[in-house]
């Protein structure tokens, strides 16, 4: 297997499903559309919705209703990333090496173009009932629902956004126990999403999503103490948006609070864990194996 054609090539299916699920920026409403398409459109690694494909190859045939979740997810995330990049959160100019959204549509389109990938987001998970033939597929459908609206809500990826603005306020005492809890909502629980939806849609057993889920925890605190490293030691050109900002926002990182070596050190432990899962199945998929040790050992 060439990893890097294979990469290229399921990268490309998955950027034409999410293109796909875009809705057409017209109508009176027009230019909130437009900004949405800007956002989803400036490209990235498609991680979430690749993970969660790879994730449903690994236990069998997921239907029709995966891209479905697939585009939703990518939605979700993209949302988070404009309200992120937001004066009042951490005031970022570039994004994925170009101009944020709000820097092109102004602050109000920005945040109602947030708004609106994440209501849509839903809106496309929804139509997978659609797309349903058996009981089966629907209590597989209803299952998802209910991951996609945990993983990215209160108890999930908003609950660590906030614990991460309450962090960064003058005076705030941030202990090694806030910041993995942080990692593990903010950024490892829509990469949890993502591949447990993909089990579950898949028709995988409560403990086989279990182990799922903790393989995916395990990517998204590696990956995010991969940022931290990168955030200090890479380049604005190679990374794609601006580096130094954890320093500038007064963020404590893992980084700061352990070193470069002891993170890498972390991210080399977390990384072994989550592949030891994923080889541990009856089924193996080399692929989506090379693929996570690829996204935690990334250079942008």
């Amino acid at each position: 297997m060439n990893f890097n054609e294979e990469l290229k090539k399921k990268t490309g299916e998955v950027e034409k499903t999410i293109t796909a699920w875009l809705p057409k920026p017209e109508g009176f409403q027009g230019r909130v559309l437009e900004a949405m398409e800007y956002a989803v459109s400036a490209g990235g690694k498609r991680l979430r919705p690749l993970l969660m494909q790879e994730t449903a190859a690994l236990f069998g045939e997921a239907g029709e209703s995966l891209s479905c979740f697939m585009a939703a997810i990518e939605f979700i995330h993209t949302y988070s990333l404009i309200h992120d990049d937001l004066p009042a959160l951490d005031n970022d100019d570039y994004r994925r090496g170009r101009k944020t959204t709000h820097v092109v549509y102004g602050e109000d389109i920005a945040v109602i173009a947030g708004d609106g990938l994440l209501n849509y987001a839903f809106e496309t998970a929804l139509r997978a009932f659609g797309k349903a033939v058996t009981i089966d597929d629907y209590q597989r459908i209803e299952c998802a629902m209910n991951i996609l609206g945990r993983k990215a809500g209160v108890y999930g990826m908003i609950g660590g956004q906030c614990a991460d603005l309450l962090a960064e306020k003058p005076g705030a005492e941030v202990t090694k126990e806030t910041l993995l809890f942080i990692h593990k909502n903010k950024t490892a629980a829509l990469i949890q999403a993502a591949m447990t939806i993909g089990a579950v849609l898949a028709g995988a057993n409560e403990k086989a999503v279990g182990r799922i889920e903790r393989c995916a925890e395990n990517i998204g605190v590696a990956f995010q103490i991969q940022d931290d490293i990168l955030d200090v030691t890479s380049s604005t050109e190679v990374l794609g948006k601006p580096v130094g900002s954890d320093e500038k926002n007064h963020k404590l990182t893992y980084v700061k609070l352990h070193g470069l070596e002891e993170s890498g050190r972390q991210v080399e432990e977390l990384s072994r864990e989550a592949v030891a899962i994923l080889q541990s199945f009856d089924k193996r998929n080399l692929f989506l194996e090379t693929l996570v040790e690829q996204l935690i050992y990334r250079e942008k």
